[in-house]
């Protein structure tokens, strides 16, 4: 099967790249390759890799920044796929796309399920969604959650660093969703591209949490393994103490039980993958 991975760099891609099946005939690009808002050479670097697998794990991600950057998070997280669709339909390969848990607007009372409708709060849940409508039926669409990696840029990270500088710490408590370990999503997508799948799929690790609640985790297990020095203080505070130029939503959970039932799984609960991140992170020094 020969495999196609965008974002390369990113958490996401380099996860699927060490967690890839051996039957897997890898190519990996990222930024430095492509530049994914110029139609022309993104087109041709697709015609010249013909993947019969393409994974899509390039976005733009930077949330409030995509509030002043819109054309530029459309031109990455929607008019890219369409040319990715595009370039499938026409050698008969298979996208595959990650999305996110910002294409919901947070009010449900329950998980959000495949089919539930969007109504995304941001530029970055819109263009997501908007990436989102140009898959075909035969592509696979897998959305997910507050993803984190060792050595990459995430809450975790930023987490261990400000514990490190100060004393205390405000953590906002009043949004809730399920903290996602790269590694877990990576064999997730491995496992229903094996599946042959298609249509839409949620992941996330198992548990719910609001940036508080993990926030107190992240210090609990880093203190543990010699991360940081000392436990600061950490107290909830409230979205509206900490206004930022992207509204997010105030509860973004995914029901991840159509994904389970297909791969006859058990999900890992977030607490045992963020002590498995927090393990690989120590490593890197």
């Amino acid at each position: 099967m020969k495999v196609l991975i965008t974002g390369a760099g990113g958490q996401l891609g380099r996860a699927l790249q060490a967690t890839a099946p051996s039957g897997a005939e890898l190519s990996a690009i990222d930024v430095d390759d492509v530049d994914l808002t110029d139609e022309a050479m993104l087109t041709a670097r697709l015609a010249v890799e013909a993947p019969e697998v393409l994974i899509n794990a390039a976005a733009h991600t930077a949330v409030d920044k995509a509030e002043e950057e819109e054309e530029l998070a459309r031109a990455i997280n929607s008019d890219a796929v369409r040319i990715m669709a595009g370039a499938m339909e026409q050698s008969g390969g298979k996208l595959v796309h990650v999305s996110t848990d910002f294409v919901f607007d947070g009010t449900s009372e329950r998980p959000y399920r495949p089919d539930d409708e969007r109504a995304p709060l941001s530029v970055y849940g819109r263009t997501k969604a908007q990436g989102e409508d140009h898959l075909r039926d035969s592509d696979l669409l897998v959305r997910t959650s507050w993803v984190y990696a060792a050595g990459g840029a995430n809450f975790v990270r930023t987490m261990i660093r400000l514990m490190n500088e100060r004393d205390e710490l405000g953590i906002v408590a009043d949004q809730v969703g399920s903290p996602t370990w790269a590694t877990s999503l990576a064999q997730t997508i491995w496992g229903l591209i094996a599946k042959d799948a298609s249509g839409t799929f949620h992941h996330s690790d198992d548990g719910k949490a609001s940036w508080y609640d993990f926030a107190l985790a992240i210090a609990e297990d880093a203190h543990a393994q010699g991360l940081i020095k000392r436990i600061p203080e950490i107290k909830p505070i409230a979205t509206s103490d900490y206004p930022t130029p992207a509204a997010r939503p105030a509860f973004s959970l995914l029901d991840c039980s159509k994904t389970r039932e297909l791969l006859g799984d058990t999900p890992t609960p977030w607490r045992e993958n963020l002590r498995a991140m927090l393990k690989e992170e120590k490593a890197l020094g």
